[in-house]
């Protein structure tokens, strides 16, 4: 049973440390950088033309379309 014990307690040692790497890799290439901006990125209209580097669609006459 000692036996059993002891390689359950290396194994749980070897998976704490291979995540305690991965938080630090993660955190290292910037994966927690910018929390924010994808969940406020989805509620964007992508054809708003108030977004910057955005115009709006102009017809012939050179006025903006009416999206209705």
């Amino acid at each position: 049973m000692n036996g059993i014990m002891g390689f359950l307690f290396v194994l749980s040692g070897i998976f704490v440390l291979l995540i305690v790497a991965g938080i630090f890799w993660a955190i290292k290439s910037g994966q927690f950088d910018d929390m924010e901006g994808p969940a406020e990125r989805i509620l964007m209209d992508e054809d708003d033309p108030r977004l910057p580097g955005r115009k709006p669609e102009t017809g012939a006459d050179g006025y903006p379309k009416s999206g209705k």
